[in-house]
């Protein structure tokens, strides 16, 4: 016989009384926090620009808070180990991942088997800024432009290669040779410094890397820039085309986050987005981020989620107009 109205509805009523009980609980909480150190794990090595963008926000985050700050590099297999040692930490809101387009995005597309879900795994918290990536040569290559390296790699098919260490170094590159229909080759490094080692040393002919990286390079004309793959020209360099001009509709964009364990107290990220918002209206520390080549932008914790999904969409795409085969 069915059980009584009630007795059906009880779990119901007992799981809406915990949760109405829990609320000023988790305000608490919030107001609290962070009341110890917190932890921001960065998924790729030392010194790279999402390293130093952690460390930028966790030098501006122990200030406002007076609590230590602690950034954790993990770098390995295109941020997947850091990403996925965030994924299991207790979701207590002290430990966060510095997210990025390829823990987040790229990753499931660029991998056969990624051992986290980027959506159930993970509370998406804020945006810190977008960045493109530029193209470099050597400055003594024998092609000085976009143009110049197709007809140098057509006149040598199978001779030229390029260096990538993540989805936002691959990506740009696959997606030129499929728009040029060159036949080029990608070698896979575990980081950027042997890339532009390599590429000084001309044991490869191009790379896509992060401004950051660049910067110093280009300065110092250790390295060329040849075109952006951003769809508007770098301040930094506003001599230098964008991929676009030659290809119209080429635009390729990366980002910096955080992220946090799903099921960290929403108060609390509401309370950390804050923080990151507040950041990023400090001139001072908006400065430091443009400096690291990060196009600073602001999100609330729901427009972050809805990017996050957007860009994961506009990776697939990437991926499958490169024809990346995942490894």
């Amino acid at each position: 016989m069915p059980a009584p109205a009630f007795f059906r509805a009880a779990p119901a009523l007992l799981a809406l009384s915990l949760a109405i009980a829990a609320g000023p609980a988790l305000a608490a909480d919030a107001a609290k926090w962070p009341a110890q150190t917190v932890t921001i794990i960065v998924p790729s090595a030392p010194g790279g620009a999402a390293d130093l963008t952690a460390r930028t926000f966790a030098q501006y985050l122990g200030q406002r808070t007076g609590q230590t700050v602690v950034v954790e590099d993990r770098p390995g297999a295109g941020g997947i180990v850091g990403t996925q040692a965030a994924s299991k930490a207790a979701a207590d809101g002290y430990t966060y991942l510095l997210s990025t387009n390829s823990t987040h995005s790229a990753n499931q597309f660029l991998y056969k088997s990624v051992p986290y879900d980027a959506q159930r795994d993970f509370a998406q918290v804020g945006l810190f800024g977008t960045f493109g990536s530029v193209g470099i040569v050597a400055p003594d290559a024998p092609y000085r432009t976009v143009p110049e390296l197709v007809d140098y790699a057509r006149k040598h098919p199978g001779e030229v290669f390029f260096g990538y260490y993540s989805s936002s170094s691959q990506v740009p590159a696959e997606l030129f040779k499929a728009r040029a229909k060159i036949e080029v080759s990608g070698a896979a490094y575990k980081n950027i410094t042997q890339i532009i080692t390599d590429l000084r040393g001309k044991q490869i002919g191009f790379a896509f890397v992060d401004y950051l990286t660049a910067m110093g390079q280009i300065q110092g004309k250790g390295l060329r820039p040849i075109a952006v793959s951003a769809a508007t020209p770098n301040p930094a360099w506003p001599d230098v085309p964008t991929m676009a001009t030659y290809y119209p509709g080429y635009a390729v964009a990366g980002w910096l986050g955080l992220s946090a364990p799903a099921g960290t107290p929403a108060p609390i990220v509401q309370k950390m987005n804050q923080y990151m918002r507040e950041a990023l209206a400090d001139a001072q520390t908006a400065g430091k981020f443009r400096d690291l080549g990060l196009q600073p932008e602001s999100m609330d914790v729901a427009a972050f989620d809805a990017f996050v999904k957007a860009d994961t969409a506009h990776w697939k795409e990437w991926v499958d107009i490169a024809g990346i085969k995942p490894r």
